[in-house]
């Protein structure tokens, strides 16, 4: 338990490599994960090469991260392989609703977290990548993935470099509802974001960026409207070419 409630992004790793059984055990430990129907709609692309490595980097906006650590672990929802089983044993196949690409999501998002759990089981540290859908068919290309295959997100796996202290999150209060959904008031809403709001690393973003609050950095600097609709429809494109029917 006190492993989960001190996990931690890290974003600086040693050079030292992981060794084969120990990557063979997280992955393992990871495929023990719940999934639909146990089909196991995901897959793993495991980088350690320099070279690939780099050629990925670009597509993860050049974060340190993805050449500095040992292991670059692309997730991706997978329906090339058990349809291609279905066709071998003349069954009727349609995987290509918004259905079937939300549990192959959910389903790879689950295996991802069993990954990082096996992994800092290990004294690993891990940095979920979420740049991932971001570029999604040049990080496809990249890794040479077939129809049917769509990279969801990606792990940076390694030994810390240096660790940081843990983030700030809400309270149990704000994000547990009990029996039914409880909206919030304005007063909650202000109370339960005000101990962010003052937090010395929030306000430097604030004063950095030219902003009147925090809410503004996070929808005007980090996460804008433009690149939003940008990214969306990169990835729309994409899951519309692969055969996905959205109606």
């Amino acid at each position: 338990m006190e492993l989960l409630k001190s996990h931690r992004t890290i974003r600086k790793y040693k050079a030292t490599a992981v060794d084969k059984d120990i990557l063979t055990d997280i992955l393992e430990s990871g495929i023990r994960s719940s999934n639909t129907g146990n089909m196991q709609l995901y897959s793993i692309i495991v980088t350690r090469s320099i070279d690939k490595k780099a050629d990925l980097a670009p597509f993860h906006f050049n974060q340190p991260m993805v050449k500095e650590a040992p292991l670059i672990l692309t997730i991706c929802f997978d329906v090339n392989r058990f349809k291609s089983w279905c066709l071998l044993n003349n069954a009727n196949v349609d995987f290509t609703g918004l259905l079937w690409l939300l549990n192959g999501t959910i389903d790879s998002s689950i295996l991802a977290q069993n990954i990082c759990v096996a992994a800092e089981s290990y004294g690993l540290g891990i940095c979920y990548l979420g740049t991932t859908l971001y570029n999604a068919p040049e990080i496809g290309k990249v890794l040479c993935l077939p129809e049917g295959v769509i990279p969801i997100t990606t792990l940076a796996i390694g030994y810390p470099e240096l660790v940081p202290e843990l983030t700030d999150r809400l309270s149990l209060d704000s994000v547990v509802h009990y029996e039914e959904y409880q909206n919030y008031s304005v007063k909650a809403i202000r109370e339960m974001y005000e101990f962010k709001e003052k937090l010395e690393s929030s306000q430097k973003f604030v004063a950095e960026n030219g902003k009147e609050n925090l809410a503004q950095v996070y929808t005007d600097v980090r996460y804008k409207s433009a690149d939003s609709q940008l990214f969306s429809k990169k990835l729309l494109d994409m899951l519309t070419e692969q055969g996905f029917v959205f109606e």
